[in-house]
């Protein structure tokens, strides 16, 4: 019960994450990626639910919705898709 949320603002924290999905149901695990470099917010992070009717509930309330004054995006999140990776040399 994996969701995206995208356009967040930098100052948004998993707290306030956590805070604003409970209101939909039990929120198991908030996300947010960091730079590796600067080590900053991306921008976006991920919110699991303890369920499917409680994921659904808070895509419909808060998919464009104003959150730090940035309207957020909220969908279901999809795999992660394999981009290969390793590196190394041949």
């Amino acid at each position: 019960m994996k969701m995206y949320v995208g356009n967040l603002s930098f100052q948004t924290t998993s707290q306030e994450l956590q805070d604003v999905f409970a209101q939909h149901g039990e929120v198991t695990d908030v996300h947010l990626p960091t730079d590796r470099e600067s080590g900053r917010p991306r921008g976006f992070g991920f919110v699991t639910m303890g369920s499917k009717d409680a994921m659904e509930s808070a895509i419909k309330a808060l998919d464009g919705s104003d959150l730090d004054g940035r309207s957020i995006k909220v969908n279901e999140a999809r795999p992660r898709e394999d981009r290969g990776g390793g590196g190394g040399r041949y």
